[in-house]
């Protein structure tokens, strides 16, 4: 596809693994999991499954008890035996993520550039709260925006169209910017340009077409932006 800068008046984000890293869900594995990367990536795989999952089947509940599910499920399936108050420290976790390097000064160059920026999440509104505080980037941002406001998930196109009408903006004039693919491809269905942020060089997916612009920084973003 080919980015259209020029029609772009506001940018949306995805929050986890594109804000901030949810890697740290795995640190806080280590101290009770012998083995805790194959169990941070069945947790993380299975808390978007639970998601597409709920879209189709009316089993809507906010993203953190999702998340708390997935998280039990995991280490039912590995044979972890921990206590509810340890596995909630471990959920805990979602509430301090990192912020990438990158993601300040980059929302800042597109703020001062005259782009309202948001975030659009399948967090809940309590977990996004917590996020932007730990990040550090609440006066940089116009709001954000959480599946909980419409109970569906992305990529449903109704969480987009929604965003679209929060932000005041026609659908055809945001970017929505993510390290998810299947939000790639849930942006570009509703109707938004997408870019996907690409920071570790993983292959692009072979089904579905492409994002309108790939970048491995924030900065290549505003770069493209004229910001």
């Amino acid at each position: 596809m080919t980015f259209a800068a020029d029609r772009v008046r506001t940018v949306t984000f995805d929050s986890y693994s594109t804000l901030v890293d949810v890697e740290a869900a795995e640190r806080a594995l280590a101290d009770r999991v012998a083995d805790p990367g194959p169990v941070s990536d069945l947790w993380r795989a299975r808390s978007l499954e639970y998601t597409f999952v709920a879209n189709h089947t009316d089993a809507y509940q906010p993203f953190y008890e999702m998340n708390r599910d997935a998280l039990q499920y995991a280490l039912d399936a590995f044979g972890v035996d921990v206590s509810t108050e340890e596995r909630d420290a471990i959920l805990a976790v979602y509430h301090e993520l990192d912020v990438f390097t990158d993601v300040r000064d980059g929302i800042e160059r597109l703020r001062d550039a005259g782009y309202p920026c948001y975030v659009v999440s399948n967090g809940n509104p309590e977990m996004l709260a917590s996020m932007v505080e730990h990040a550090g980037i609440g006066d940089l941002l116009a709001d954000t925006i959480s599946a909980d406001e419409v109970e569906t998930f992305k990529p449903d196109a109704d969480l987009y169209r929604h965003a679209a009408g929060r932000t005041g903006t026609p659908i055809e004039e945001i970017v929505h910017v993510t390290a998810g693919w299947f939000d790639v491809m849930g942006a570009r269905h509703a109707g938004m340009q997408s870019v996907w942020v690409n920071r570790t060089d993983q292959p692009w997916e072979t089904f579905g077409g492409e994002p309108d612009l790939t970048v491995e920084t924030f900065h290549e973003l505003a770069d493209a932006l004229g910001a």
